[in-house]
């Protein structure tokens, strides 16, 4: 599934052209942004968490990885993208063998302490 038909925000984000090189995309222009790459290790998981002040745009790097949006649960390949909405339930987790990296682009006020843990399994808060 692409995040552009799960949510109308991706779609404007977003920004593809092709040139004679080839193509770029686009996701952020003159706005508050927070990039990461996050790497799991094997059979690893993050916690189920949200977040009340920010919405996510991952793209998985290295797949599949188990992915958890809502109440919808998929694995993920390489270059898949979702958009997570603020307040939406969500966590990605590393099911293979190998490291599995998603790149984060965080929206709007990236501050750590934004993160509501619903589950987590290093009993962290």
């Amino acid at each position: 599934m692409h995040p552009d038909d799960v949510h109308p925000e991706a779609s404007r984000r977003h920004l593809s052209d092709v040139r004679p090189w080839g193509r770029f995309d686009q996701y952020s222009q003159n706005e508050p942004t927070t990039v990461k790459v996050i790497t799991v290790e094997p059979g690893h998981r993050l916690s189920l968490q949200r977040h009340a002040r920010r919405s996510e745009y991952w793209i998985v790097l290295d797949g599949p990885m188990e992915i958890t949006v809502g109440q919808r649960s998929w694995m993920a390949a390489a270059g898949e993208r979702i958009w997570i909405p603020v307040g939406a339930l969500h966590r990605m987790a590393n099911p293979g063998p190998g490291r599995g990296r998603v790149l984060e682009l965080a929206y709007g006020d990236f501050d750590e302490d934004d993160i509501e843990r619903v589950e987590d399994d290093y009993a962290r808060r």
